[in-house]
């Protein structure tokens, strides 16, 4: 979050990007957009610690078909028959691989729902509240992390999580002190482009093109970090996730085979505008 907000204040400054200055009615258009932001992160930590990788991707495949619902509801979206079949592809797959789970945890699966939800909600308001004549793209990023900074390192506080990081026994080493950082810009890299195919695409786009993602981590995690523990079943409604998020992608692109040119209003000067 800090990161966040030093790299989008210095554009600002700089007059490479243009999001509005802080007032009162900041926080009246992003609600509940920070509450969201902030419990989608502490629920995806919280249940990657308590379920095996390759299991976590195939649960997170819930927050698809939440995705559409949302946007059906809020964004009045409507989704072809084809769409729609794909996404309960992925569901039935998930359903499959989470059926045969041999490593079960209860907890682990309460927060990974609670993250599904979280996640799914978190992309359709974004959208909703990426308006360039309101907030944008670089409005929502920055306020975001400015409105939830305090509380969440409140929480670390509290929780004694910040006490932990500051004990560490690495922050005297000049390679781990880089990669650190390089870890913060690349989380600011990972909203910013996460943000921008909300912006250019959809709430569900993204959440398929994060499913899809996934392919290779699931993959590789049956291989690397022996907690994967095989079934036929679990291997099986793996793939039928995966087939369906393949199939979701290419009824996508051939839509856009002729894509409209969007101009993107946030980065044309305040001069040219007027």
């Amino acid at each position: 979050m800090a990161a966040t907000i030093m790299i989008l204040y210095v554009s600002k400054l700089n007059k490479i990007i243009h999001f509005p200055d802080f007032d009162k009615k900041i926080a009246v258009k992003l609600f509940p957009l920070p509450l969201l932001y902030v419990g989608n992160h502490i629920t995806g930590l919280s249940s990657t610690s308590k379920l095996s990788l390759p299991m976590f991707t195939v649960l997170r495949k819930f927050t698809i078909p939440l995705t559409l619902l949302l946007e059906t509801i809020i964004l009045r979206k409507q989704y072809s028959l084809n769409i729609t079949v794909s996404v309960f592809a992925i569901i039935l797959g998930a359903f499959i691989a989470a059926g045969s789970d041999l490593a079960f945890n209860l907890e682990g699966y309460i927060f990974v729902f609670l993250n599904d939800i979280f996640t799914a909600a978190n992309g359709v308001y974004t959208k909703q509240k990426m308006d360039p004549k309101e907030l944008g793209k670089y409005g929502v990023l920055f306020y975001n992390a400015c409105f939830m900074i305090i509380p969440t390192l409140v929480i670390s506080v509290s929780t004694g999580d910040l006490q932990q990081a500051t004990e560490f026994n690495q922050w005297k080493n000049v390679l781990f002190i880089i990669q650190f950082l390089l870890s913060c810009f690349l989380g600011f890299l990972l909203m910013y482009s996460t943000v921008l195919c909300c912006y250019y695409n959809s709430a569900l786009t993204t959440a398929v093109v994060g499913a899809i993602k996934n392919v290779s981590i699931a993959y590789i995690g049956m291989l690397v970090g022996g907690d994967y523990l095989f079934s036929v079943l679990n291997f099986v409604g793996l793939n039928i996730c995966m087939a369906g998020g393949l199939r979701y992608s290419f009824l996508t692109l051939r839509s856009q085979s002729k894509p409209k040119q969007l101009v993107d209003e946030e980065s044309i000067p305040l001069d040219l505008k007027s």
